[in-house]
């Protein structure tokens, strides 16, 4: 089998090379953000129109990552171009998709321009699948750029497409590929995605770090440092046969593979980005984001929580550190009369597209380390692999 893919990867690179380098080969790259003059996704001479342009240019392709077990999986996935010139992105693209995808970070106020452009399935030849970008949760989505194939537009091979975002709600998101996305989001196309409110910066409260996760007017979701940590699974015999050209078992899909940021136990406490080397013989990083949680003591951590899984419903659990959920879904806690709907816990449940901000209180924690994990204990294992899966740990210096 390893001789086969290794036949198909290199007829594979090969074409898409030669595409690569012939004569407009990427001449449908559509230049939509207000001054990139270049489509490179970086802004050249800002448009006084759009004074809060921001731009970011994506691929979306194949590659691999590297399980808690040290198994590689074969992937689909979106890789950040940004400055990367049009004529050069099939190359940059190609083998270097990653698990998660490249977090986008917000501010509330943004007009956010975002660029997608598939570079092909470089080790499954055969395919020919479209790709889109969908920002999960995202309030009053415009039709065409809401990214669901069926009432919107997807983007194929060879082309690219500019989603925008008028950036209007602060909170915790997510974003992935909705085409046919059972099948592509369980092979990898997920990242993290949130918006920084418009009240960051300013001293509310008393809050010496002046950030906060929502305009709560009062300082109450004040905090000091965070980190997004987002949940998922993978099925072992649904990539292994993906990669093999086989039929997909979608009816019996089962993820014994869970992790926090595309990493199981121990690699969720590793701060290094991962390469799985011996089955990417480009050595693209595909791992880049870690799950390792580290604070002083007396500071408070946010903890941007989000599922992506697309078949279990995950517990979620920190012990010694007090935690308050101030948040739900991209949402302040907060009821219409203002009451304080926030509360705290040990624990929060998510399904599939749910997200929690929550904030861990380290003021009388004793210096050390504490653990971040599911109480599901089948997810605690890294396939058959024992003392492994979705945990973490939580650092206080």
């Amino acid at each position: 089998m390893r001789g086969r893919k290794r036949f198909i990867l290199g007829a594979a690179f090969l074409l898409m090379m030669m595409l690569a380098a012939a004569p407009g080969a990427w001449a449908d790259v559509n230049v939509q953000c207000p001054g990139d003059t270049n489509g490179d996704g970086v802004i050249d001479s800002p448009d006084p129109e759009y004074p809060n342009a921001r731009c970011m240019s994506v691929t979306a392709g194949d590659g691999f990552a590297k399980m808690g077990d040290g198994v590689a999986m074969y992937t689909f996935g979106f890789h950040d171009v940004t400055g990367t010139a049009p004529e050069n992105v099939m190359d940059a693209g190609s083998l270097a998709h990653e698990w998660p995808g490249p977090t986008i970070v917000l501010n509330e106020g943004d007009q956010f321009f975002l660029s997608l452009s598939p570079v092909g399935m470089v080790l499954r030849p055969d395919l020919f699948d479209p790709h889109s970008i969908h920002f999960h949760g995202f309030p009053n989505a415009s039709t065409i750029f809401d990214g669901e194939p069926m009432a919107s537009t997807s983007t194929n091979m060879g082309s690219s497409f500019t989603f925008y975002y008028n950036i209007v709600e602060p909170g915790t998101y997510l974003w992935h590929c909705h085409v046919e996305a059972t099948e592509h989001m369980q092979m990898g196309m997920l990242a993290n995605l949130y918006v920084r409110p418009a009240q960051n910066g300013s001293a509310v409260g008393g809050c010496a770090s002046q950030q906060y996760v929502y305009n709560d007017g009062d300082g109450s979701t004040c905090y000091d440092v965070e980190f997004p940590l987002q949940m998922s699974g993978f099925d072992p015999r649904f990539h292994t046969e993906h990669i093999n050209v086989q039929p997909l078992p979608f009816a019996y899909m089962l993820d014994t593979y869970p992790m926090m940021n595309g990493r199981g136990y121990p690699d969720t406490v590793d701060p290094n980005p991962l390469t799985p080397v011996d089955e990417n013989p480009a050595g693209k990083v595909s791992q880049v984001v870690s799950s390792r949680v580290a604070a002083t003591q007396g500071q408070k951590i946010l903890l941007r929580l989000s599922s992506v899984g697309t078949v279990d419903h995950y517990t979620i659990r920190v012990l010694g550190i007090p935690m308050r959920v101030v948040g739900k879904d991209a949402r302040l806690l907060r009821g219409p009369t203002g009451i304080d709907l926030s509360y705290e816990t040990t624990a929060v449940t998510m399904g599939g597209g749910m997200t929690f901000d929550a904030i861990l209180d380290t003021q009388n924690v004793p210096p050390g380390t504490y653990f971040l994990y599911t109480t599901n204990l089948h997810n605690l294992s890294n396939d058959t692999e024992d003392f492994g899966g979705m945990m973490t740990e939580i650092i206080i210096n």
